[in-house]
């Protein structure tokens, strides 16, 4: 199940990281439509609506493979300590991210958010990614802390 847990980890943190390139790239595109001066590299970016619809289906992958990363890690636990859950730093934060993110899924499929919200969104369930993997392992003693 480590194996499993650690490829699910990659797999879903490199999807969160795309969607945060994607949500900036979004939100200095917009800011220079807005303004009329789309020259240069961000004139070659895709448009803003792509870049958006791009980051939610990015976000959606790395959704589907954070939860399994918390499944695998907690079966994983079960196995080598003996608990699935001990509300470990980096289990607990890792489902702080889930839930950011499936915040973002919820709004966005239920009110209707797209655009800057859902972009600044993307950018803070970023942040909470880089607390979880970094943050964590610098800050906060646990299971996890091997750095």
């Amino acid at each position: 199940w480590l194996s499993v847990h650690v490829a699910t980890a990659i797999l879903s943190y490199g999807a969160f990281a795309v969607s945060f390139g994607l949500a900036v790239m979004y939100l200095i595109k917009i800011r220079n439509e807005n303004s009329g001066s789309e020259s240069g590299i961000i004139g070659n970016l895709p448009a803003a609506r792509l870049l958006d619809e791009l980051s939610y289906k990015s976000i959606t992958f790395g959704f589907f493979f954070l939860a399994l990363v918390i499944v695998s890690g907690a079966i994983w636990a079960e196995q080598a300590w003996g608990s699935y859950w001990t509300w470990d730093p980096k289990e607990t934060w890792s489902l702080i991210t889930w839930l950011i993110y499936g915040a973002y899924l919820h709004t966005r499929l239920t009110y209707g958010w797209r655009g800057k919200r859902a972009a600044i969104l993307a950018i803070i369930g970023f942040i909470a990614v880089m607390f979880t993997f970094f943050g964590v392992n610098y800050f906060l003693a646990g299971l996890h802390s091997y750095a």
